[in-house]
């Protein structure tokens, strides 16, 4: 097994690239209702648009998972991929997927951002009705399982859309219920609770941003949804319409009403304005990246830190800054069954290093990393969970 170790200088050059398709944005048009334009990606950092994938005007493709061939839409309805209510989206790192859905419709829509073809998702399981705003998927974000998860306006259908032996399948999880400390502030009243969209941390819990700009943190465990605080720093009138997280894990919010986007700081719920575009009618937004998942050696508590804890692009990036710490460490990386599947040497000058581990040979699952210092002495242990 060949073993590569990177400058530095290569890994931020790399994130630099990479911060360019950062965000996918439902954006729509100067309208003052719901009016889709194009699907197109965003830099999460700063703001700014780069490149439109798809358009409503676009030539499309789709392929009925349940038909098995390719179907043709009825572009005046409300179920067809070009839909003008569009509300709903997540990515799917490990296919390229975009994952969306219309309002108004139970259809879920899987667009290839490279090859632009999209597959039709056809179930009985969401219960959308056109006269009834409670039933509408608003939310919707790609769950650090690598599942996609969706919630309608009112909490009352919670699902989770999972590949299995190759198609996609959609579970109804439950219904989400207020916990019992929300008081006036209720994750299913339209007054605080509707719309808006939803991002994941590490540990497959939600956050949950209404348009009001409130915010609820949602246990799939528990099917409960606890009032965090609402937003500041934001325009009274400011719809929070999407939410995504940036390759700096910071939370970034968006507008339908054609306004700036803002980073949040999710400890102190404290917004602030980004320089990017500032008058995009953007639905929803989505993104590979999750909360409380270490990006950065300034996270790491003794020195020592491995980082992301969820791989999607094959390496992981091992930080040492620790006196105690010289010489040839031991990096192994285990499966659950405990077989070793990757040794490496790492070295380490100055006492600190910082070296990229390239993981392409491992397959999706979960799997230990423990660095060893020169005494044999376990210095670090971390999960992590290879996506793709």
């Amino acid at each position: 097994m060949k073993k590569h170790l990177f400058p530095l200088f290569l890994l931020f050059s790399s994130a630099n690239v990479q911060a360019q398709q950062d965000f996918f944005a439902i954006v729509g048009k100067e309208t003052s209702g719901i009016n889709f334009s194009d699907f197109r990606m965003l830099d999460g950092i700063n703001g700014t648009s780069t490149e439109k994938i798809f358009t409503s005007d676009s030539p499309s493709k789709i392929f009925s998972q349940t038909r098995r061939g390719i179907v043709v839409e009825d572009r005046n309805s409300f179920n067809n991929s070009q839909a003008v209510t569009m509300a709903a989206l997540a990515y799917d790192s490990s296919n390229n997927n975009l994952v969306y859905m219309p309002m108004f419709s139970s259809n879920i829509y899987m667009l290839n951002a490279k090859t632009k073809e999209i597959t039709l998702i056809e179930n009985d399981v969401v219960r959308v009705s056109s006269c009834d705003i409670n039933s509408h998927i608003t939310r919707m974000t790609t769950g650090s399982d690598g599942n996609i998860y969706a919630v309608n306006n009112a909490g009352a259908q919670f699902l989770q859309i999972s590949k299995k032996n190759g198609h996609y399948v959609v579970t109804d999880l439950g219904i989400i219920k207020d916990d019992v400390s929300n008081g006036k502030n209720s994750f299913t009243a339209m007054e605080s609770g509707f719309g808006g969209d939803m991002i994941a941390d590490m540990e497959n819990n939600f956050y949950v941003f209404a348009a009001s700009g409130n915010v609820f943190k949602v246990s799939p465990k528990e099917l409960k949804a606890k009032f965090v605080g609402k937003i500041t720093g934001i325009p009274d009138n400011y719809s929070v319409n999407g939410s995504a997280v940036n390759e700096q894990r910071k939370v970034v919010i968006a507008s339908a009403k054609g306004s700036p986007l803002y980073e949040v700081d999710l400890t102190t719920l404290q917004a602030k304005k980004l320089p990017g575009e500032q008058n995009l009618h953007i639905y929803d937004l989505a993104s590979k990246h999750f909360i409380n998942d270490k990006v950065s050696p300034n996270n790491s508590s003794n020195g020592i830190d491995i980082y992301p804890t969820r791989v999607d692009e094959h390496y992981i990036n091992v930080h040492i800054n620790n006196r105690n710490l010289k010489g040839n460490l031991k990096l192994n990386i285990y499966d659950l069954s405990g077989k070793n599947i990757i040794a490496q040497t790492l070295s380490v000058k100055d006492n600190s290093t910082d070296q990229k581990i390239y993981l392409k040979e491992l397959i999706k699952g979960a799997y230990i990393v423990s660095i060893t210092d020169e005494a044999g002495k376990i210095v670090m242990n971390k999960k992590i969970l290879v996506t793709e």
